[in-house]
């Protein structure tokens, strides 16, 4: 009998050390490199390529040009166009939805398009964007 007591004490006090490893192991694991990096593909813009690019429609016309870019929940919500205006005068800014464009990369130029299927007067009549308070440039 005093065998069993002591083996069973013996395996209570094994098992509890077993026990604070297990509580302890439900901690959170430091963030490894695959959550905090990312590796660009050659295919990904980068918006200092779309800052400043101008937009074209079918016609050849130049209807306007990405000015900023809207970044909504880490996702592109839309671009801020400029419209009109000359040298930075009488200049007036719309927001597109990104389908609304369509951003091409020509190898051989080495140069980035932006097409889109409007008008100057169309985007002219679109809902301003205005940049005031957290916005103010």
């Amino acid at each position: 009998m005093k065998k069993v007591l002591i083996a069973l004490g013996a395996a209570t006090l094994l098992s509890v050390p077993a026990m604070a490893q297990t509580a302890t192991s439900t901690t959170a694991a430091p963030a490894t490199t695959t959550d905090t990096f990312v590796t660009a593909q050659p295919t990904d813009m980068l918006s200092s390529n779309l800052i400043g690019l101008d937009i074209t429609n079918g016609q050849k016309e130049d209807v306007g040009e990405i000015k900023d870019i809207v970044v909504s929940d880490g996702q592109l919500a839309g671009y801020v166009v400029s419209v009109g205006g000359f040298l930075g005068m009488g200049e007036r800014y719309v927001v597109v939805e990104p389908s609304a464009l369509q951003i091409n990369y020509a190898e051989n130029d080495k140069k980035w398009t932006a097409t889109m299927d409007a008008t100057k007067d169309q985007l002219k009549a679109a809902p301003e964007f205005k940049y005031e308070g957290r916005w103010a440039e």
